[in-house]
């Protein structure tokens, strides 16, 4: 997969896996440690969206941490050696692969238990630039970036609800004497996920245009789900620089199609969308692909911050 560029090679990931072990005696004093004698599942989650269903699920009967902190472009991770071992000592590792590397190289090199890789508890979908419904002649896609698996599940509501079900059901195996508790808090997320896709599926149904442009190819699940066009500006890699014949296609995209808006993000650079959007006249926004909450968020959680998106969608689009 071609979503980042900066990967940790196994040599060096061997060398925090060896160093994280000799640390796991050090640790023992640290918060994460004590976990592992509260009598709760001590699970460690790769990023914010993993971190959310597992708080979700496990309630009172789980202590959850992650690798990944807030602001910070969890693509761009490279797991530490404090991090190796805090993956050691857990009970779960609750992961996507594919998306971090250095997670996935340290996972497979650890010895816990439960590892649950959300890639596998839904379909993953090859995403280019361009997603969606979306096939006008006036667009040029030569020289676009190659479609590559799209990790950005959890941003489809039905997807996510997926990836919720499979979590529940490891939780359950994992920790059998609390197993009611987390199979009613997993139909309590998906069916609160399922109201979310009717609030998707009501608010984007009429709209004046069904194209929006974003920096990155992140929302190509919620635009397949939602009959919308997603036209990328980078791609799937968020810090990609577009090559002039993209930009222009956009501008030419964005004049023929009605769009209003271009969408940035608040943990990569705004730069590149607010040129595009000054030379061809149009607005920006912001539409969160919710890799982590920050100040910045407009919201405190998940839902919050999906109910937002939405709002700025169905404002760009001219929703009726």
């Amino acid at each position: 997969m071609n979503v980042r560029r900066r990967l940790v090679t196994g040599t060096a990931v061997t060398a925090a896996t060896a160093l994280g072990l000799g640390l796991l005696s050090a640790c023992s004093s640290e918060s994460n440690a004590a976990d592992g004698n509260s009598g709760k599942l001590d699970v460690v989650a790769s990023f914010y969206p993993l971190q959310f269903i597992a708080e979700r699920i496990g309630g009172d009967h789980v202590s959850v941490s992650t690798l990944t902190e807030p602001g910070q472009e969890p693509h761009d991770l490279e797991i530490s050696a404090k991090q190796t071992a805090q993956l050691q000592e857990s009970d779960v590792a609750l992961y996507l692969k594919n998306l971090q590397p250095s997670v996935d190289d340290a996972v497979a090199q650890s010895e816990i238990k439960t590892k649950i890789d959300a890639a596998t508890l839904t379909s993953l979908e090859k995403h280019g630039n361009e997603v969606g419904g979306h096939a006008a002649e006036h667009d040029d896609h030569e020289g676009e970036e190659g479609a590559g698996e799209d990790p950005h599940i959890w941003l489809d509501p039905v997807k996510y609800a997926e990836v919720a079900e499979g979590v529940g059901k490891a939780f359950e195996k994992a920790d059998p004497d609390n197993a009611a508790d987390y199979k009613k808090n997993t139909a309590a997320l998906v069916k609160k996920l399922d109201g979310l896709n009717t609030q998707f599926e009501d608010g984007l149904k009429n709209t004046r245009t069904k194209v929006f442009i974003t920096t990155h190819a992140a929302f190509g699940y919620l635009a397949e789900r939602y009959g919308l066009t997603e036209e990328a500006i980078n791609g799937l890699d968020p810090e990609s620089e577009p090559s002039a014949n993209r930009v222009k296609d956009l501008e030419k995209m964005a004049k023929a199609d009605g769009v209003s808006t271009v969408f940035y993000e608040t943990l990569v650079s705004d730069k590149t969308a607010k040129t595009i959007a000054a030379d061809a006249d149009l607005k920006t926004d912001v539409l969160d692909p919710i890799e982590g909450i920050t100040k910045k968020s407009r919201g405190d959680d998940y839902f919050q911050v999906m109910e937002s998106n939405l709002k700025a969608l169905q404002s760009a689009l001219g929703a009726k």
